[in-house]
């Protein structure tokens, strides 16, 4: 397994001991992104439609640090602070995802730092060897 953290890259660090991803067998395993500014590392100021937006920024770059994009993630999972902004939430994810849809399930949580929305994301990542090459699940 090989273990990633990219603060240097414009990602904001990691709040605690853990990795941004996790590279394991043909899936990588990104750690669940509030939308902070990669700067001061705090939540951005904005709604839940904003901080959406830039929860699946962060992860988009995470993905791209690995030579992978959005449309390589198989399965999310959302944690919203309340309910109440799922169709919000719901109105972000579907302008940035694209059919196939990846799976997702959605939880009500107490987030920490005043966030208001957290997404964490698997993708797939075929290992390349002699024989075969890899390829994205929308290709």
């Amino acid at each position: 397994m090989d273990h990633y953290s990219f603060p240097e890259k414009g990602i904001p660090e990691a709040y605690g001991p853990y990795s941004h991803a996790v590279v394991a067998g043909d899936y990588v395993f990104l750690s669940g992104q509030s939308g902070r500014d990669a700067q001061t590392g705090r939540v951005i100021d904005g709604d839940v439609k904003a901080q959406m937006r830039r929860s699946l920024e962060i992860v988009s770059d995470i993905l791209a640090q690995l030579g992978l994009s959005l449309a390589d993630v198989v399965r999310t999972t959302v944690y919203l602070d309340a309910l109440n902004d799922f169709a919000a939430m719901n109105d972000v994810f579907s302008s940035t995802f694209q059919p196939p849809y990846p799976a997702r399930s959605t939880v009500q949580v107490q987030l920490p730092h005043g966030a208001r929305v957290a997404v964490e994301a698997t993708a797939y990542r075929p290992r390349v060897d002699d024989t075969s090459s890899t390829s994205s699940r929308n290709k």
